[in-house]
């Protein structure tokens, strides 16, 4: 054979000792070790490494963490079993794991105090004010001699939201009507401000005179309000905020996002549900309850939900005590139960399970894939329905997150998102606690 036929099969035999390598269970466990990892004080977490060597962690600030049970700055490790963290204090160090003196990996540990807050589960209504007027569609006037629409010829677009007129902020239908009366009476043009995404742009609209009514109109249709039921997520004790819905509220007519003037929250009872079948989702119908008892404000419309505060925790729950909420890293594939209303007011767990876990190092929605397995909950509903949005997810007994959306063409699965998102949208920081400084 000749030297350079060897060095072929010595480069492909490399070749091969090396794919074997990156598809090992050892280098496969190495490359999954997370840059950083968080956890609850009190709490485990263990690393599988299967690396059939020896060799030590160093810990920067040993009061965080012990190491396999020793509370030592460096702890010497085998590698071929897992390596167990132990929480003891909030606070941040960092890990260096070593093969001799030789550093390896390095790992970020961010240990935070405990958060609680109360599940819901509670039918809840919802009462939101818009932050002035939405325009929901055009309309042609009709003067005797033509049909127009001034707001169309303004330039004015469907979903965008009226702010101001002639200078004066707009807060309900009403009022516009007083304003294009008076400049209708004047000959004047209105001057309108409106929102449009992200932008504001002025323009021009003169009221045009419907000869059939006798009163003076913009050619638009516009909205003021909205109103609906869902399900309360959670309550926080501490801070008295909470979280609903698990969704944004948008407008039936534009498909947008409805920005909050301002609103309320209201106790509500399910009086029937409409059971879903595949192709077309099921409702709760619900009727408000005490209206003139707001439970609390509306602050915030978001992909995440409704958020505000509420005075008191409700009284139709059905635990007595907060849960831990869980971090996004801490949901598991698995059995789980939601907290909702199916009849009246009363509050009922459900079993489920999670049948995907997504891992998201940033907020969005779509965090788990969740399945109802409970006998009374598909024979009472079909599986997941209008309504039920918001309805908290509890696993192992902690808050793990919320019903958001259902599948279409599958009532029993739909989609959850993780409740840290929920907590930081409500303004809620569970990694803002004090920590203590690295060493």
């Amino acid at each position: 054979m000749t030297q350079q036929v060897k060095k072929k099969w010595l480069g492909f035999l490399l070749l091969v000792l090396s794919i074997c390598a990156v598809f090992s269970t050892p280098f496969q466990d190495f490359a999954s070790l997370p840059d950083e990892i968080r956890l609850f004080q009190g709490s485990i977490q263990q690393l599988k490494l299967s690396l059939p060597v020896t060799g030590s962690i160093a810990a920067s600030n040993p009061n965080v963490v012990d190491i396999n049970g020793a509370s030592t700055t460096e702890a010497s490790i085998n590698y071929s079993s897992p390596v167990t963290i132990n929480s003891k204090q909030s606070g941040e160090t960092e890990l260096q794991l070593k093969v001799g003196n030789v550093p390896i990996k390095t790992v970020k540990v961010n240990v935070l105090d405990e958060y609680k807050v109360y599940p819901g589960g509670q039918s809840i209504g919802v009462q939101l004010q818009t932050a002035g007027v939405l325009v929901v569609g055009h309309h042609l006037v009709d003067t005797g001699t033509e049909k127009i629409s001034p707001g169309e010829l303004a330039k004015i677009r469907v979903g965008d939201m009226i702010l101001k007129i002639n200078g004066m902020y707009i807060n309900d239908i009403e009022e516009v009507g007083k304003l294009v009366k008076e400049a209708g009476e004047k000959k004047e043009a209105l001057t309108i401000l409106v929102a449009r995404g992200e932008e504001k742009i002025e323009v021009q609209l003169t009221p045009a005179h419907d000869a059939k009514d006798s009163a003076y109109r913009m050619g638009l249709y516009i909205r003021d309000s909205a109103a609906g039921v869902g399900t309360l997520t959670f309550y926080d004790p501490k801070t008295k905020k909470y979280g609903a819905l698990g969704h944004v509220i948008s407008d039936i007519d534009t498909g947008k996002p409805i920005v909050v003037g301002d609103g309320h929250v209201v106790q509500s009872r399910v009086t029937s549900i409409e059971k879903g079948m595949n192709g077309a989702p099921g409702e709760k119908f619900a009727i408000f309850q005490n209206e003139k008892q707001k439970l609390g404000n509306i602050i915030k419309n978001t992909p995440f939900g409704i958020f505000g505060e509420m005075d008191k925790y409700p009284d139709n729950n059905l635990v007595n005590e907060p849960l831990p909420i869980a971090l996004t890293e801490q949901v598991e594939e698995g059995p789980a139960e939601i907290m909702t209303v199916v009849d009246g007011q009363k509050v009922e767990k459900f079993n489920i399970e999670i049948v995907n876990v997504i891992q998201q190092r940033f907020p969005a929605t779509k965090g788990m894939i969740i399945k109802v397995t409970d006998p009374r909950l598909l024979e009472k509903t079909g599986g997941i329905v209008q309504g039920m949005s918001g309805s908290p997810i509890i696993q192992k007994g902690r808050i793990v997150g919320a019903v958001t959306h259902v599948f279409v063409n599958d009532p029993t699965s739909g989609y959850g998102l993780f409740i840290e998102w929920m907590l930081q949208d409500a303004g809620i920081d569970i990694n803002g606690q004090k920590k203590l400084k690295a060493s």
